[in-house]
């Protein structure tokens, strides 16, 4: 594992109404949800990892303080950035913010813990055996 601060990550999407906060049941009003803009701040800090991990290695999303500042509606475009501000052992911190064509909509902090994924599945999967 090759993480360093600073690595920088991005993801971008429309909104749609597939997005919307009505769409997925977050609230009234047919504007970008608050999931999808976390969704895509969690995307971002993921894929900037991919390229540092070793065979078999992933990330799990373990904590996310974030607000949500400005409402974007449909037919605008939206991306999340990334940038690891503290690397612990297994545990990477970000700082996450999200933006639309007008501003800044959100923005926070996120932790991952780099995992094996086998073993993590294993895990995961021994909750069915009771």
């Amino acid at each position: 594992m090759s993480i360093e601060v600073g690595l920088k990550g991005r993801a971008e999407t429309m909104v749609t109404t597939e997005n919307t906060a009505t769409a997925i049941g977050s609230g009234l009003v047919p504007v970008f949800a608050t999931p999808h803009m976390i969704a895509l701040m969690e995307n971002a800090a993921y894929t900037s990892l991919l390229p540092h991990l070793s065979e078999g290695e992933g990330s799990v999303g373990t904590h996310l303080d974030v607000a949500h500042s400005a409402a974007t509606p449909v037919g605008m475009k939206v991306w999340a950035e990334s940038v690891v501000t503290c690397v612990e052992g297994r545990k990477v911190t970000f700082q996450v913010r999200a933006f639309d064509e007008r501003g800044e909509i959100g923005s926070g902090t996120h932790e991952r813990f780099i995992i094996n994924g086998e073993k993590f599945l294993s895990k995961a999967q021994s909750k069915l055996e009771g």
